[in-house]
């Protein structure tokens, strides 16, 4: 721990001497960094996604010289110091888990994320919702604003009535389609995915993580595909749908669960 302290004192110390002597770090603001910080972000989520350790610790330093940084330009203008971060989390985690720092009994981590969540309203918070962000990405979102409503008891019993709900939205998908209503067509579609990601979690998998695992399997097919047409001298824009699919139920053959 004391060799942390040291590393994290040397941080700071660094940090100082960028925001005097760097004009680029002179010059940053916290909407400027905002974006960065949103980027480094995804860039630890590529590393965790890779289990890429290397790459994990590194983005980790990366985020925490942008929170040292968020915390100079704070002080600057006088409305936080480090320290007073420091502290808020602190304060935060203690009096968020009272079956360790009081009396309070649980049995498992669901009895800890009901009470947390009843803990943010007695400080205060005006929903249960409160604390999702806005700019998350939408399925991220719709995961975290549903497992939010399923600490207050607002969730189905079973997968099945939840798959009853997917099937239900696809039939009202549908008819919005034949209706050829555009912003009904879009309303009904986001409530299909809404009720899709709901049922990802009663299967206890991740919607974001098993998209994005769909994602990356298409890519390599994708990119399987472009080589494997540029060995035979052609160029997709020159072929058949009917001639690429053939490459790619090729390449699914060989790789399928890539």
């Amino acid at each position: 721990m004391e060799n942390s302290a040291e590393s994290f004192s040397k941080l700071v110390s660094i940090m100082d001497d960028l925001r005097e002597k760097c004009p680029w770090d002179r010059k940053q603001t916290i909407q400027t960094l905002r974006s960065l910080s949103i980027e480094e972000l995804y860039e630890l989520a590529d590393s965790i996604d890779e289990e890429d350790w290397n790459g994990i610790k590194e983005e980790l330093g990366d985020l925490l010289l942008h929170i040292v940084f968020y915390a100079k330009i704070g002080a600057e203008k006088g409305k936080f110091t480090l320290n007073d971060v420091i502290e808020g989390i602190c304060e935060k985690l203690i009096a968020r888990h009272p079956h360790i720092y009081g009396n309070v009994e649980v049995n498992d981590e669901e009895d800890v994320k009901k009470n947390w969540e009843k803990l943010k309203l007695k400080e205060g918070k005006k929903s249960v919702l409160s604390g999702v962000p806005k700019s998350l990405p939408a399925t991220v979102k719709a995961i975290r604003l549903q497992e939010k409503a399923r600490q207050v008891g607002f969730e189905w019993d079973n997968k099945e009535q939840v798959w009853e709900k997917v099937k239900e939205e696809m039939e009202e998908l549908q008819e919005a389609v034949e209706e050829q209503d555009p912003s009904k067509i879009e309303e009904e579609y986001g409530d299909l995915v809404f009720s899709l990601v709901n049922y990802a979690r009663f299967l206890r998998i991740d919607a974001e993580t098993a998209l994005e695992r769909t994602n990356k399997k298409f890519i390599y097919r994708f990119t399987r595909m472009e080589d494997e047409a540029n060995s035979n001298g052609k160029d997709l824009t020159q072929m058949t749908l009917e001639e690429m699919d053939s490459i790619w139920n090729q390449i699914k053959q060989k790789r399928p669960s890539t």
